[in-house]
């Protein structure tokens, strides 16, 4: 998006949405109602669970996804979709990506004309290729979709820790006339507080792409760990993953410096780095040697990156694009291959020029063999 102006105090003015519905009362989709009502929106969470939304309502914490962190009492939420999307000025969906597309069909019975909605789910649907604000659109119809991503953990956010997210739509004729206008301008305007920063920007592909690599990437940095591993190959798998991020969104249309920014390399740092993310975390697990049934302790957690390690493969070869590290990581998950084998034939690719510009391939001379995985 080009820049119109030089100074906050002679840029045109901006106008928050007033009110906003948040469809999906988990622990991302409360923590940015919480963000909305501390910016002063009025923002009804719509929920299926009649004791989460009780709780949201009465004593104001999420005591299923986040529990022990207070919520604005402005907060409100119900288990009528229709009540939570009434006179909705913007709408923030927070779904897991399975449900995406028959939670946004359920959405466009009630949903005002023109009311801009933002995806905050990453990933890309099994079988169509497409990303979740593609999804969306197709229920949708003619209304603006894009998302609010990041790296961003929903306790931190909710507790007020200073963050920082891109908000990102496309960009109409209308909206690059007046960008101040746009859904992107003002949903970011309609966020920011003391500690929840935004970033504007009109690439959602580029966007969305580093949002959904970057949770296979995390899984293959967990099992690397879990296998004992340290620093040295986190911090190479993070680098090339973000490689694999920029070209993927090149291929479909984003920009590359796109993922440079706070969806990409940003998110993929945070999630890389700690295993309160579920995708680093069963990473770790399944490095150690655990079977995927024994994964946090029996309990049927989702993981976005699991589920989406095949999407992303199967679009990428659809656009000719190579992801050596997802196509491991995807191989590891759903095609029984070892793990151990795996990463060593990772490391045993061609030797390659780093920049793009520099057309070179050598043969390897190294066999792969990762000696001292889990300890070996």
């Amino acid at each position: 998006m080009t820049r119109t102006g030089n100074s906050s105090s002679s840029a045109p003015k901006t106008a928050p949405y007033d009110r906003i519905a948040v469809i999906g009362s988990g622990a991302w989709g409360t923590a940015l109602a919480n963000v909305a009502a501390v910016a002063g929106r009025q923002v009804r969470i719509y929920g299926r669970n009649r004791e989460t939304v009780d709780a949201i309502n009465n004593v104001h914490q999420n005591t299923t996804y986040l529990p022990d962190v207070p919520l604005a009492p402005s907060l409100s939420a119900t288990t009528q979709m229709s009540q939570a999307l009434t006179g909705a000025d913007a709408v923030i969906m927070v779904v897991p990506s399975g449900a995406v597309r028959k939670v946004a069909a359920e959405v466009n019975n009630f949903i005002p004309p023109g009311v801009p909605v933002a995806v905050c789910t990453k990933g890309i649907e099994p079988g169509s290729g497409l990303l979740m604000s593609q999804v969306a659109h197709e229920e949708l119809g003619h209304v603006p979709v894009g998302t609010i991503s990041g790296p961003t953990f929903a306790r931190e956010t909710a507790l007020g820790h200073p963050t920082a997210a891109t908000v990102a739509f496309e960009f109409s004729h209308q909206d690059r006339l007046d960008p101040y206008a746009s859904p992107a301008a003002r949903m970011a305007l309609s966020m920011s507080t003391g500690s929840f920063k935004t970033y504007i920007s009109d690439d959602l592909i580029g966007v969305e792409i580093g949002g959904a690599v970057k949770n296979v990437i995390a899984i293959g940095c967990g099992m690397m760990t879990g296998a004992g591993f340290a620093e040295n190959t986190r911090a190479a798998l993070i680098t090339r993953g973000i490689y694999e991020m920029k070209v993927l969104a090149e291929a479909l249309g984003g920009r590359r410096e796109t993922v440079t920014g706070l969806a990409g390399a940003g998110d993929l740092t945070l999630t890389c780095s700690s295993q309160t993310s579920r995708n680093m975390s069963l990473g770790v697990q399944l490095g150690q040697g655990r079977r995927r049934a024994d994964c946090f302790d029996g309990r049927a957690v989702v993981v976005e990156g699991e589920a989406n390690a095949r999407s992303i493969v199967d679009l990428a070869r659809r656009v000719n694009v190579s992801m050596p590290i997802c196509e491991t990581v995807d191989a590891i998950l759903h095609d029984g291959a070892e793990l151990n084998e795996a990463f060593a034939a990772l490391w045993t690719r061609p030797i390659e020029g780093e920049p793009r510009t520099l057309d070179i391939s050598l043969r390897n001379p190294a066999r792969p063999s990762l000696s001292n995985l889990n300890g070996e």
